[in-house]
């Protein structure tokens, strides 16, 4: 499942566009289509709560990491092709400091998913040549022209 075009194209707006807003677009279709499978939640959830965070919603953002930890947990640390220990432990990390926001704000940043697949790397290139950033980003739910041609394709 690691070269799925919806998973390529995730970690693409992921690491390249910090686009949370469409990774939680895609990664919603594939998790729907993978019914509902709990690894691909987490990954979504991720991106969720790096978004509400970018756009001020601490506990929210909060909310989204520690459940992503959670249900992430299961999953050997190479899941996906993915350093997935590597993302689960910033994510926890990123929710403590969230926790301690109000005593110690700080600014948002970006988490990156470190790809360890060579094969994934190599495909994940080439979707990129292909996938447009959306600019601007969105700030909050609305589907949009990439979300029609990904259903009717």
């Amino acid at each position: 499942m690691k070269n799925e075009p919806l998973y390529l194209a995730f970690l693409v707006y992921f690491n390249r566009d910090r686009d949370y807003f469409e990774c939680h677009e895609v990664m919603e279709e594939l998790w729907l289509a993978q019914q509902s499978d709990p690894l691909y939640k987490g990954l979504l959830q991720i991106a969720v709560g790096l978004f509400h965070f970018r756009y001020g919603n601490v506990i929210g953002a909060r909310k989204m990491l520690l459940s992503a930890v959670e249900r992430l947990k299961p999953y050997p640390i190479d899941s996906l092709g993915i350093d997935l220990g590597k993302l689960r432990s910033e994510a926890a990390l990123y929710a403590a400091k969230l926790e301690a926001y109000k005593q110690s704000p700080f600014t948002h940043y970006d988490l990156t998913i470190d790809i360890i697949d060579p094969e994934l790397r190599e495909a994940v290139e080439l979707a990129s040549a292909h996938i447009s950033p959306n600019i601007p980003q969105r700030r909050r739910p609305m589907r949009g022209p990439k979300h029609e041609q990904r259903r009717q394709g």
